[in-house]
């Protein structure tokens, strides 16, 4: 051997068969919130009277960066094809954006924490008062949550227990793709997974 101290061991011995259903039943059993999340079971924090109020709408905006965003982008680039909507995606600073012109339009402005300073910059600069206005965000007095007060615009909750990151299954990601026409269950699809033989 040309270098001491390195061994080399056999790559072909197989790694232990780790019975994935098991853990992922485990993981329902203890009824972790984050998890719940993914399934079929979890409440939405709005109401289906919101989405019938909303769905005569033909434009949407989305407001929010990061997981506020990217994960119902996803959705709607794979999906498009299904969808007979428009819905425009304001992820970053760009002042080159139109303002709202006669088009009736819905915005969505998404912040988990309600504090994000794009998110923030990018409402005052776009949204008006006549606008339909909806934010999702923590039930707590933070920026955003009181200038949906001050607009009487509706507040949708936004749990504190999901990160962004994780949001796109809950109201962050399927509040919008109601909109787009598409039913949660069809991404709520943890349930299922565990059933499946082949695990």
């Amino acid at each position: 051997m040309l270098t001491s101290g390195i061994y080399f061991k056999n790559f072909n011995i197989k790694s232990k068969n780790i019975n994935i259903k098991k853990r992922l039943k485990t993981l329902i059993k203890e009824k972790n919130k984050i998890i719940l999340s993914f399934s079929q079971n979890y409440k939405d924090s709005y109401k289906k009277k919101l989405i019938k109020k909303l769905k005569s709408f033909k434009n949407y905006r989305i407001i929010g960066i990061g997981g506020s965003s990217l994960g119902i982008q996803s959705i709607y680039q794979f999906l498009n094809y299904k969808i007979n909507k428009n819905f425009k995606f304001i992820d970053n600073l760009n002042l080159r954006y139109k303002k709202n012109t006669n088009k009736k339009i819905v915005n969505l402005i998404i912040s988990k924490s309600g504090n994000t300073i794009e998110t923030i910059l990018n409402s005052n600069i776009l949204i008006k008062k006549k606008d339909m206005n909806i934010f999702i965000t923590e039930d707590n007095k933070n920026y955003l949550y009181l200038l949906a007060e001050k607009l009487k615009a509706e507040v949708v909750h936004h749990n504190n227990f999901i990160g962004g990151r994780y949001s796109v299954l809950s109201e962050v990601g399927m509040l919008p793709a109601e909109l787009m026409g598409l039913n949660p269950k069809n991404f709520r699809q943890f349930n299922s997974l565990i059933k499946n033989k082949q695990l």
